[in-house]
């Protein structure tokens, strides 16, 4: 499939544009990445979900770990091959084992899971399966990590939903990876 909305060069950004992107290439991304290249059509827009997907990525109430379990859920539950790409290799480097990667890849719930793990996974696919959070999973993840925490959880799987969708509308082209692509369910 083609990239409906492919990197711009540069030299063809609008000042709002460049203006939006250097905030994404001098943060703690250090590039325009995947996710930004459609997005850059509405600089302000992407402006917004920066600094959002800033917080929520890399100082959230949960911490980077768990962070990267709910980016995984959420790749899967939207067969977002970019989000997985990118953040399969993370989720490794920070502790998720390769039994859990793999069975959220095939869509099973993780046979051998911690219990903060089990907690923002079964949260998040509850959310993802039901539209809601039942009030088990709701007292688990605020026992976990405060009310803070399971609203940050709720922020994490509201935002990389927007960005699988935007991806996946626009056929962003899949980075190369040291991740194996999303089998079909």
């Amino acid at each position: 499939m083609t990239d409906r909305l492919p990197p711009i060069p540069p030299e063809q950004w609008t000042p709002a544009q460049r203006e939006a992107a250097e905030a994404i290439i001098k943060g703690p991304r250090g590039a325009l990445v995947s996710p930004f290249v459609p997005l850059l059509r509405s600089p302000e827009l992407m402006a917004h979900a920066q600094r959002m997907g800033e917080y929520l990525r890399y100082r959230s109430a949960i911490g980077l770990r768990l962070s990267e379990l709910v980016i995984l859920v959420i790749a899967r539950h939207w067969s977002q091959q970019v989000e997985w790409a990118i953040h399969a290799p993370i989720a490794k480097a920070q502790g998720l084992s390769a039994a859990l990667i793999d069975d959220i890849a095939h869509g099973r719930r993780p046979a051998a899971m911690s219990d903060d793990e089990a907690a923002v996974h079964d949260f998040c696919t509850e959310l993802l399966r039901k539209q809601t959070v039942g009030d088990a999973n709701w007292a688990r993840a605020v026992q976990r990590f405060g009310e803070q925490g399971a609203v940050d959880l709720l922020g994490i799987a509201g935002y990389y939903s927007f960005l699988a969708m935007v991806m996946n509308a626009a056929r962003t082209a899949v980075p190369d990876s040291a991740a194996e692509p999303l089998p079909p369910l």
